[in-house]
C-alpha cells in the first residue's frame, strides 16, 4: 500500500508514462492516503516502478474502478501490471466487489491488452461500451473514454 511519502514518485512515474493522464501531485498524494486501500505501489530499488490506483464508488460499492495503470519502462514485459491487479482484487478493500471497471480510449492498446488478459486469466469475458463521449463530456478535448468491465 502505499504511504503519502510515495507521492512524488507516483506522479514521477505518471508523468513518463503517456498516454496516461497527469493528475495534479495533490491528486496522487491523495490517493496514496485516502484511497490507499484500493491502490498498488510496486518499487525496485527504492524508486516507484509499478502504480495502480483505483476506488470503490459509495454509489456502486459492487464495483472496483482501476483508475490508472502505470509501469515503468524498465519494468515492462514481466507482468507487473497483472500482478498488481491479481493484488488488488485479493485485497480486504476488494470484498464483496463482483466486478472490475476501468476506462481506455480506443487507441491505448497496451491498456486494452492488460485489461484483456486479466479477464482471461481469472476466466472472465471483457465487455466495452462509451462511457465518456469526446464531445458530450470533453467539449472535443480528448477522446471517447470506453468502459471495460470484468466480473469478478
Amino acid at each position: 500500500m502505499p504511504r503519502a511519502e510515495d507521492g512524488p514518485g507516483v506522479t514521477e512515474l505518471i508523468a513518463a508514462s503517456p498516454p496516461l493522464d497527469t493528475n495534479s501531485a495533490y491528486c496522487n498524494l491523495l490517493q496514496c492516503t485516502d484511497f490507499r486501500e484500493t491502490c498498488i505501489l510496486a518499487e525496485s530499488e527504492g524508486r516507484v516502478v509499478g502504480w495502480v490506483s483505483g476506488y470503490r464508488s459509495p454509489a456502486r460499492p459492487d464495483v472496483l474502478f482501476v483508475w490508472q495503470v502505470a509501469v515503468h519502462s524498465d519494468a515492462r514485459g514481466q507482468g507487473l501490471g497483472l500482478r498488481m491487479l491479481d493484488e488488488l482484487v485479493e485485497r480486504p478493500a476488494a470484498a464483496g466487489a463482483t466486478t472490475l471497471t476501468t476506462t481506455i480510449t480506443e487507441d491505448n492498446q497496451a491498456s486494452w491488452k492488460l485489461f484483456h488478459a486479466f479477464a482471461r486469466r481469472r476466466g472472465a469475458a471483457l465487455t466495452k461500451a462509451p462511457r465518456f463521449e469526446r464531445e458530450a463530456h470533453f467539449a472535443g478535448a480528448h477522446d471517447t473514454e470506453f468502459e471495460a468491465r470484468i466480473p469478478l
